[in-house]
C-alpha cells in the first residue's frame, strides 16, 4: 500500500495588510509587496495544501484585486478554491472569505455560510482533495471572534453538516476530514476547540495540533487562536507554529501520512 507524506498549513492573513491594525490604510503596493511574501513563506516551508482565512476576492479595503489569485500564482501552486462568506456591492465593495492553495487538484468544493450579514460573516469551505488517487477531505473553518455562544451554535452547524456529508461521501474518502482554521477561541476548556473534539472523537481518535504554542499576535504571541484537528489514519504527525510577521496570527504547518 502506498503511503503519502503531507505538509498541510493553517494561515489568517488578515486580508494581506500585515501588521497594519486597521483595515484600509495599507496601499496597494505594500499588500502586493506582503502577498509576495507570504507566496515567498509558503514555497520555502513546501506546503501541499494551505488553509486560508480573511482573504479578499475584490475588496476596496484591500486594493481591489483577487488575493488568492495573486498567492497562487507567486507561489505557484497550480490548484485553488475561494470559499466566499461577505459580498457587499456598492460605493464599498467587498468579497471575502476563505480560501485553499493545493498542489493536488481540488475535486469537490461547498462554501457554508454561517449567516447573513455582508461584512463579518464567519463561515467555512469543504475541499475534497485527490491526492494520487486518494480523496482527503478538508474543512477550512473560521469561528466568531467575540462571542463564546455563536462559536457553539456554528459548530452545531458545522457537525450536523458534516454528518449529513460523511453518510453521501464518506465511502470514498480516505480519512475522515481533517478540520482546520481560525477558531477565535480563549482557550477555556469548554469552548469551540474542546467542544469540536469531543464531536469528531464519535468518529475516532482526532489529535488536535500544535501541541503547544499560541499563534496570536504574531509579535509576541499569547493566545492559541488557530488549529488543525487530525483524523485517525493520518499517521507520524508532527506539527509546529511557524515564526512570521506576515499577519497578526502565525501559521500552523502540520505534516503527516495518508496510507
Amino acid at each position: 500500500m502506498s503511503t503519502r507524506r503531507l505538509r498541510l498549513i493553517t494561515f489568517n492573513i488578515a486580508h494581506g495588510r500585515g501588521l497594519t491594525p486597521i483595515q484600509g490604510l495599507t496601499s496597494r503596493r505594500k499588500l502586493r509587496l506582503n502577498l509576495r511574501r507570504i507566496a515567498h513563506l509558503l514555497g520555502g516551508l513546501g506546503a501541499d495544501v494551505v488553509a486560508m482565512q480573511e482573504v479578499d476576492e475584490c475588496s476596496v479595503w484591500s486594493g481591489s484585486f483577487d488575493h488568492l489569485d495573486y498567492l497562487r500564482a507567486h507561489a505557484g501552486f497550480p490548484h485553488a478554491a475561494f470559499g466566499i462568506n461577505n459580498r457587499r456591492h456598492g460605493l464599498v465593495n467587498l468579497s471575502y472569505g476563505n480560501a485553499i492553495l493545493s498542489r493536488f487538484p481540488i475535486a469537490e468544493t461547498e462554501t457554508i455560510v454561517f449567516g447573513k450579514r455582508r461584512v463579518g460573516e464567519k463561515g467555512f469551505l469543504f475541499a475534497e482533495i485527490d491526492v494520487g488517487g486518494k480523496v482527503v477531505p478538508v474543512v477550512n473553518l473560521h469561528l466568531h471572534f467575540s462571542s463564546r455562544k455563536k462559536r457553539l451554535l456554528q459548530l452545531e452547524l458545522l457537525i450536523t453538516w458534516l454528518r449529513t456529508k460523511q453518510r453521501e461521501r464518506g465511502a470514498s474518502w480516505a480519512v475522515m476530514p481533517i478540520v482546520c482554521g481560525d477558531f477565535n477561541t480563549p482557550g477555556t476548556k469548554d469552548d469551540a476547540t474542546a467542544a469540536l473534539l469531543s464531536h469528531l472523537c464519535d468518529y475516532g481518535d482526532y489529535v488536535l495540533h500544535p501541541l503547544l504554542g499560541p499563534t496570536f499576535p504574531s509579535p509576541l504571541p499569547r493566545r492559541a487562536l488557530d488549529f488543525v484537528f487530525i483524523p485517525p489514519g493520518c499517521k507520524a504527525v508532527r506539527s509546529e507554529v511557524v515564526r512570521s510577521f506576515l499577519s497578526d496570527h502565525r501559521p500552523v504547518m502540520v505534516e503527516f501520512s495518508v496510507a
